[in-house]
């Protein structure tokens, strides 16, 4: 099947949906998607398996049948939240490919949109702001990097390929390849996210049949830690 955009979310998820979803986030860990990178990244990843835990928890209640069972997967998904700090509601609509690097002080609205191969770092708050200009949430376009304590707060758009630096405070849109740091966030280049966001051809590797290498998506500089 060809990939899933984030439009498509706003229906039931078919059971190839969640094991595409569930493939593409592992590919982002691993570059591979075999039964034992499977294993190994929801084992020793947390980021991967909270994650895991939050597709399925979006899948089961997007089905009828899977409501029934939908409380105990909830129930790990809540654990999970709970001890890594991480409050990213399974009802959000999130790309495929999509990367915690460092777990712990991550929160997002519900109403939230994050594309495509996006990466989170810890301390990230993608917020809602109820008065001013700018109410409502955040639209992240694909391939952001949003690095270690930023916020994105209100209606603002944050486009493709862009970069959020460590601390950064956005209240106001972000170009596409926009690099954007500091306290209210400035646009410093148009750099943006190239080097950060890694092991986003998962389709061409399926098409192709390539296993990848299978090397560590990790960017240098502010992923690092």
């Amino acid at each position: 099947m060809g990939k899933i955009g984030v439009s498509a979310l706003d229906n039931a998820m078919t059971l190839t949906q969640f094991l595409y979803l569930t493939k593409t986030d592992l590919h982002r860990y691993a570059g591979r998607t075999s039964l034992r990178d499977f294993a190994y990244h929801y084992l020793f990843s947390p980021g991967y398996r909270y994650t895991f835990w939050l597709r399925l928890c979006a899948y089961l209640h997007s089905r009828k049948v899977g409501r029934v069972v939908f409380p105990v997967a909830w129930l790990i998904y809540d654990h999970f939240q709970v001890k890594y700090g991480i409050a990213i509601s399974y009802r959000a609509k999130i790309g495929r490919g999509f990367y915690i690097s460092h777990h712990g002080g991550i929160v997002t609205n519900v109403d939230a949109v994050i594309g495509e191969n996006c990466n989170l770092s810890h301390g990230v708050t993608i917020g809602v702001t109820r008065r001013g200009e700018r109410v409502g949430v955040p639209v992240i376009g694909d391939n952001v990097y949003i690095g270690p304590g930023a916020k994105i707060i209100g209606a603002v758009r944050v486009g493709d390929r862009a970069a959020v630096g460590a601390n950064c405070v956005v209240t106001r849109d972000v170009p596409d390849d926009g690099v954007v740091v500091g306290v209210p966030g400035k646009v410093i280049s148009l750099e943006g996210s190239k080097g950060y966001i890694n092991h986003t051809d998962y389709d061409r590797r399926r098409n192709t049949g390539d296993r990848g290498t299978g090397t560590s998506d990790r960017g240098p500089g502010i992923e690092d830690g």
